[in-house]
């Protein structure tokens, strides 16, 4: 599976014990993140990770980019919803293309834990067969 990552600023750290936690299921896939974000959760949970730009340098176009052509299979997206973003059109593009490709998306912790815990029990194998 492709898992992509994404973090707000407020929420990195969260990110980094998200992926701590999950490390043992994280590590048998391939994943995917903007810079800022790849680059802490490598740090601290020695996860190899694809990086694209920082999210706010274009990170988030490229990964609507994967979306688009059915190279993310989740994504988990540990947001913001307080404080406003300068990339908001980019951020509220990915929403719309999980929903329109079947990406199974997470938006917060609870959310990120079921899905990851899907992926353990491969309760997403779907995935396989979509593409």
């Amino acid at each position: 599976m492709n898992i992509g990552l994404i973090a707000h600023n407020s929420k990195k750290k969260l990110m980094q014990n998200f992926c701590i936690a999950y490390r043992g299921i994280l590590c048998k896939n391939e994943l995917f993140a903007t810079e800022t974000t790849g680059r802490l959760v490598e740090d601290v949970a020695n996860l190899n990770i694809h990086k694209f730009l920082a999210g706010h340098l274009g990170g988030v176009v490229q990964m609507c980019s994967q979306i688009e052509q059915n190279q993310i299979d989740m994504l988990i997206f540990l947001r913001d919803p307080e404080t406003p973003q300068l990339h908001e059109p980019d951020v509220n593009n990915i929403f719309r293309l999980c929903d329109m490709h079947n990406i199974p998306l997470a938006t917060n912790l609870a959310t990120a834990e079921l899905l990851i815990k899907s992926l353990e029990r491969g309760d997403l194998d779907w995935r396989d067969a979509y593409r």
